[in-house]
Parts: structure tokens; C-alpha cells; sequence
């Protein structure tokens, strides 16, 4: 447990050191590498990746080849060159191209992206996925999205509401609870319509939670 322990502090130490600007997902095959060298199981190797890496981790499919590539003698952490014409779709201006739309405005889908930024979709997704590391998802529900100024007011409320029931320990017995409904005059947006691009150290989205209601 303890050569467990003092493997994953290794790895999440190399996470957030600037190895000669290496990628995550570049760091993430290094560790793999060497835990196969430590003569670790697929299971245990992809385990101790999501402890290290946390969302940012790559998918259990992705380890579980680059495991094997690894354990069958494979020595470079990097992709293979390919045949074929150089891609001239993900090149590094490109990939700041597309982070920066993003950036912009996180609910475009990916054919918006690629009609911006003049590429195809499988390289735009590739982009998102591989290079820049997102990943789209839905808005979080909750009941209601305050400002900070509505958290306060309704911590200043509560506080008097405290102090008045210690004064007066009958008021509460005067109090009558009910119910609100809500009627719209539109069709609330759906949950592909909220759904946005997501990095690893951005929060996740949030709705508020909203039903329709007849008049």
C-alpha cells in the first residue's frame, strides 16, 4: 500500500511540473510506461492514473492500449507518424484558433467550429479531445442560480430569523408553509441546448431547475 501511495505522489508530482512542455496526455503514457516496468496490472495502472490525473485522465480504453503497446516492448510515449499528406488542419495555429472560439462562446457545437475555423469535423474533434483536452457536458440542475448579493441577503434573513425564535420560542408555532407554481410562456432550453465544452479545471455548468406548468 505504502509503494501504492508513493507511486501516485510521484505521478501528480509530474503532473504539475513543466517537463519540457509536455502534454498531459504525453505525461499520462510516460506513466504508464513506467508502471508497467513496475510490473503492474491494466487495472491497477489505470486506477492509480485517475487518482493522479483526476478528470483529466485518459479513458479506460485508451490506457488499457497504451498498456499493452508498453508491455510488448514499446518504448516511445509518442504517436506514430502517419502516411500520407502532413495535417495541415491541427497545426498549432489552428488549435489556438479553435480555443479561442471556444473561449468565446462554449455552446457552439462543433460544426460551428469547423465553419470558423475552416477545417473538418474529425479534425476539429480531435482538436477538442486530444489537444486542448474538453469535453462536452450537460448543464448541472439546481434549484436556483443566486447572485452573490442574494446569497447575503438570504444569510442576513436567516441570521434575524435565529435570533427572533431564541427571543421568542412561540413564534414559529404562527408560522404557515405553501407552495408556488410557476406558469411559463416558453419552452425552457433543453439539455443539448445548455450542454457546453468543459476543460478539466473549468467548473462544471450550472441551470437552474425549471418544469413547465399548465395555465
Amino acid at each position: 500500500m505504502l509503494h501504492v501511495s508513493f507511486c501516485v505522489y510521484c505521478i501528480s508530482r509530474l503532473r504539475f511540473s513543466d517537463i519540457g512542455g509536455m502534454a498531459e496526455v504525453d505525461k499520462q503514457r510516460v506513466c504508464i510506461k513506467f508502471y508497467v516496468r513496475l510490473g503492474k496490472t491494466g487495472s491497477e495502472t489505470f486506477e492509480m492514473l485517475k487518482q493522479a490525473f483526476g478528470d483529466s485522465c485518459m479513458s479506460h480504453s485508451r490506457t488499457f492500449e497504451w498498456f499493452g503497446r508498453f508491455k510488448n516492448g514499446r518504448t516511445l510515449t509518442a504517436n506514430d507518424d502517419r502516411s500520407g499528406r502532413p495535417s495541415t488542419a491541427t497545426t498549432p495555429s489552428k488549435v489556438e484558433e479553435v480555443w479561442a472560439a471556444v473561449n468565446q462562446e462554449r455552446h457552439r457545437t462543433i460544426h460551428d467550429l469547423c465553419a470558423e475555423a475552416g477545417i473538418g469535423y474529425g479534425s476539429c474533434q480531435r482538436i477538442l479531445t486530444e489537444q486542448l483536452n474538453m469535453h462536452r457536458i450537460g448543464a448541472k440542475f439546481v434549484l436556483r442560480v443566486l447572485t452573490q448579493d442574494q446569497k447575503d441577503s438570504r444569510v442576513a434573513i436567516c441570521l434575524e430569523l435565529k435570533e427572533t425564535v431564541i427571543n421568542d420560542p412561540t413564534l414559529l408555532l404562527n408560522v404557515i408553509t405553501g407552495d408556488e407554481s410557476i406558469v411559463y410562456a416558453y419552452d425552457p432550453e433543453t439539455k443539448l441546448q445548455s450542454s457546453q465544452w468543459k476543460s478539466p479545471a473549468s467548473p462544471r455548468p450550472k441551470k437552474k431547475h425549471v418544469c413547465k406548468k399548465a395555465n
